[in-house]
């Protein structure tokens, strides 16, 4: 009977490290200040929409999951780029441009196929969010925002569990 807990309970470490592996977080960068936002969806990410103003800063974006698209974060301008992923395509990489004072100047997704979409004026300090472990790709991007643009932007990588429904989704939750 012990050998089988001693059992259980190493099976139950090994899995939790494999799962921890699997998921990491960038710190937001940015101002911080304005409303809070965070995506999320089920499936994988297969399409981001940006809009800018002016090319100046990011003033909104949207992420799609499998056939949906959450609610835009920010807002839109006439100045919009997007971009679907194909099959077996992931974004590995956000990067971009900020002030710390106030907004996201330039932000850019980069895909694991070597494809980018990027929106903003590349002015401020750079920043670069990945996920820690190879396998893991985009999942939530969180922060703040104004309605004059993206204030705070922090990535959540993970492994994409295949047995979500690549057409459900939940859309945005908020943090209040």
């Amino acid at each position: 009977m012990f050998a089988l807990l001693a059992l259980c309970l190493l099976c139950s470490t090994a899995w939790a490290e494999y799962q921890s592996d699997r998921y990491s977080f960038s710190v937001p960068v940015g101002s911080g200040t304005g409303s809070q936002y965070a995506t999320s969806g089920y499936g994988p990410i297969t399409g981001v929409r940006m809009w800018e103003r002016n090319n100046n800063i990011v003033t909104g974006f949207q992420l799609k999951y499998g056939f949906a698209w959450t609610p835009r974060v920010g807002r839109n301008t006439s100045d919009g780029v997007e971009m679907s992923l194909f099959e077996g395509e992931a974004i590995v990489q956000v990067s971009g441009k900020y002030n710390p004072s106030n907004f996201i100047y330039q932000l850019q997704f980069v895909t694991n196929r070597g494809r980018f979409l990027s929106a903003g004026q590349p002015l401020g300090l750079s920043f670069t969010h990945l996920p820690t472990n190879s396998e893991s790709e985009l999942r939530i991007l969180s922060g703040r925002f104004t309605s004059a643009g993206i204030t705070s932007l922090g990535a959540h990588f993970a492994s994409v569990d295949e047995t979500y429904g690549a057409g459900n989704t939940t859309g945005m939750m908020h943090l209040n």
